[in-house]
């Protein structure tokens, strides 16, 4: 029995009781010095007994009496353990679909170590971070596709981030249309009370055969939140420009260009919002404010299970009560 450990006391005003103690304890040895009163004689021989040991053992009484009285008062202060058991529960879990730009331009090196790169480490922080929730992600370039559904399992959601790269399987250009139509396929069966697409793009729309205002009203009628978010230095920007045979990129100073006004459109239609990213720590605050935007509503319940352990107490006051008694008529019934 691990006695001492988180205790507390229901009822630690009764501690004020022990403050009696030395009164009982100066009232015994007022008493005792009276029952053991001296007499000058001129010799005490005649007066000598041997039960004089059990005499001085006598007080082993009284401190068994004390000892007990101590012990119920703690057990009136009600010592007890408290053990808290947490249970949560998701009420309004979040489906969230991150639509990613893997066009060629995503390369460019105007972020740590390019733009691609960059988005994908806040995506695997922004999963990371809401557990509680479905995402899906869904890739585009010239046309899109979707690399994983929503899902609660983050695993999954982690690895297709990771594994997105360019790769030239994805015809090359910018279908921002596709790559939102694409998200809103993917949610709008969803039964979740809050839908949303995050949208990244570092460039205008300029291939696939929607138009990313048709999918903006796709999204509008299915109830799903767009946030959209503009990738890119202000200015111009190290960027591909050609590919060698053997597969590296030739890079060379060109200007951003990215389609605000049709991102802030879309944004303003859903009921979200429009965020530009100049650099990573931009990049990182922009999901870190999105992620605050959107909470995950969650029931925390706690329950407590309490253990009373005054009866310990008061077992082990009854013993050294019964003990004295004990003592008191067999061993010290004679004594003097």
């Amino acid at each position: 029995m691990d006695w001492f450990t988180n205790i507390k006391f229901a009822s630690p005003e009764m501690f004020w009781l022990l403050l009696a103690l030395p009164v009982v304890i100066a009232f015994y040895i007022w008493t005792f010095n009276r029952q053991n009163a001296q007499i000058q004689v001129s010799s005490i021989k005649g007066f000598q007994n041997k039960g004089s040991l059990l005499g001085k053992l006598r007080p082993i009484l009284f401190v068994l009496r004390l000892l007990a009285l101590t012990l119920i008062i703690i057990a009136l202060a009600r010592p007890q353990t408290t053990d808290v058991t947490t249970k949560t529960q998701t009420t309004n879990g979040i489906d969230i679909v991150l639509a990613v730009d893997v066009s060629a331009s995503m390369l460019a090196r105007d972020f740590e170590p390019d733009r691609l790169e960059a988005t994908k480490e806040v995506a695997a922080n922004f999963i990371n971070g809401r557990p509680n929730d479905r995402i899906g992600v869904v890739v585009y370039a010239g046309e899109s596709y979707t690399k994983t559904p929503i899902t609660t399992d983050e695993t999954i959601s982690l690895k297709a981030i990771k594994d997105i790269k360019f790769d030239g399987v994805l015809e090359n250009g910018t279908a921002i249309g596709m790559g939102l139509a694409t998200s809103v396929n993917r949610l709008k069966e969803s039964e979740a009370l809050s839908k949303v697409i995050i949208l990244m793009t570092d460039g205008v729309n300029n291939s696939g055969f929607l138009d990313p205002k048709i999918a903006s009203e796709l999204a509008v009628e299915f109830g799903i939140k767009v946030y959209t978010i503009g990738i890119g230095t202000n200015g111009n920007a190290l960027s591909p420009y050609a590919q060698l045979p053997d597969g590296r990129f030739q890079f060379r100073m060109s200007p951003v260009e990215i389609d605000e006004e049709l991102m802030k459109q879309i944004a303003a239609d859903t009921g979200g919002k429009y965020f530009r990213a100049d650099n990573n720590k931009k990049l990182k605050e922009i999901y870190a404010e999105i992620d605050k935007l959107e909470k995950t509503e969650i029931e925390q319940f706690e329950f407590y299970n309490i253990e009373e352990k005054y009866r310990d107490l008061v077992l082990l006051a009854l013993l050294f009560i019964g003990v004295e008694m004990l003592l008191r008529y067999t061993i010290f019934k004679t004594a003097a």
